[in-house]
């Protein structure tokens, strides 16, 4: 790890610029998902704990550039005062005097939000002269925004170079979780690559191939490994023309000792609804009208054995279309027996992206993994092996 934490720095009597990310959804004014804010809390709390200043910067939607009511970060001034515990002060400008002068101001043990860093364009645009601007209104920039990380702009990349930059407590953990499940893991390591398309995934699985020991492939993805195969997959959701790519994929699992784990079984149904009359067949035996929807029961039990002789795990994407009942029953099960043998001890268990993470919550597995990641985007970015912006920041 070469890059700094808290720990690192002297808070006492300093402002510390705090990217956060805390675009929680709202509706009608109400926060009905305040996990990201739960998530920043830490860093918040050190801070003023040592006798620092945290003044918060965030975006709130995509409001292009210009300021707009709707998406004004005041309306979660008081959410995340309540999740806080402790007084916060809202600022309705981002740099300048105005924004000077409330920090100025903010009392004692109180933290200052900034306004929507994205009602500026030079945001997005990594402009220098915003960078700038933002970087004078403290002494210290902390990054406790890994979700927004790959992305280059002036909050999470430009202000880095111009302050002491560290890394804030949700960073440092989504850092470290990911350094102990790749960059340096016990193996055997699995790794649970699904979603609709192998397309979305192929840089993906082009990173993990060299590292991990098995790939099990799910969802759609599994679908066009099949076909690949020969086999055919009916009416299910496949990318035929990716054929080639898949064995290319298959040969290069092979040339690396890493086995790809496929479905041995799976389970089909003539429409994509909810409770739809299914049956579950072999990989091999899919009806023509039919679809695969879901991994059947001996690929859990498979699935189990492999996660049960593993020592890390890697997880991003669902087993089948575990947003309808009944064919969330694979990811379920393989998510439940990775959270049990991970409560065990036997399994160090970090998963992330948004599909799989509303996976691992509907299956109640979550809150045993090692770790969650709250990153979507930037989860995955790091899972392919590039380069995060705001994390070769404070490196820098």
């Amino acid at each position: 790890m070469s890059w700094k934490t808290l720990d690192d720095m002297s808070l006492s009597g300093k402002t510390v610029m705090t990217r956060v990310d805390i675009n929680v959804p709202l509706e009608n004014g109400v926060v009905t998902d305040d996990t990201r804010i739960q998530r920043v809390l830490p860093t918040i709390r050190d801070i003023l704990a040592a006798g620092g200043k945290p003044v918060l910067m965030a975006h709130f939607g995509r409001p292009g550039g210009k300021p707009a009511a709707e998406f004004s970060l005041g309306q979660l001034r008081k959410a995340v005062e309540t999740a806080l515990g402790s007084p916060v002060v809202f600022c309705e400008e981002t740099i300048g005097d105005k924004a000077a002068s409330a920090i100025a101001a903010l009392p004692e043990g109180s933290t200052l939000l900034l306004e929507n860093t994205r009602f500026h364009d030079g945001e997005t645009k990594n402009d220098a002269d915003f960078a700038a601007a933002l970087a004078a209104l403290g002494d210290i920039y902390c990054n406790d925004a890994f979700s927004t990380a790959h992305r280059a702009h002036a909050s999470t990349e430009g202000i880095a170079r111009l302050l002491p930059a560290c890394a804030g407590r949700l960073m440092q953990d989504e850092l470290s979780a990911l350094e102990n499940a790749l960059s340096n893991p016990e193996h055997p390591v699995v790794a649970v690559v699904g979603g609709a398309k192998v397309s979305t995934k192929l840089d993906l699985l082009g990173n993990l191939i060299p590292k991990v020991d098995q790939i099990v492939i799910g969802g759609g993805m599994a679908n066009t490994f099949l076909a690949a195969q020969g086999i055919d997959v009916g009416k299910s959701l496949c990318e035929h023309d990716l054929a080639d790519t898949a064995r290319e994929i298959m040969a290069r699992a092979e040339a690396a000792n890493c086995e790809l784990v496929l479905p041995v079984d799976v389970v089909v149904a003539w429409e994509f609804a909810a409770n739809a009359k299914n049956e579950t067949v072999a990989n091999n035996a899919c009806p023509a009208d039919a679809m695969i929807l879901d991994a059947g029961p001996q690929s859990v039990e498979e699935v189990g054995k492999i996660f049960g002789a593993a020592k890390t795990l890697v997880w991003n994407g669902p087993l089948g279309a575990f947003e309808i009942e009944p064919f969330n029953m694979a990811t379920d099960a393989a998510a439940l027996k990775a959270a049990e043998l991970t409560r065990s001890g036997f399994l160090r268990s970090v998963a992330g992206g948004g599909d799989t993470v509303a996976a691992l919550n509907n299956s109640g597995a979550a809150k045993d993994f090692t770790y969650i990641s709250t990153a979507g985007g930037a989860f995955l970015e790091w899972l392919e092996g590039k380069t995060l912006p705001g994390v070769a920041a404070l490196e820098g």
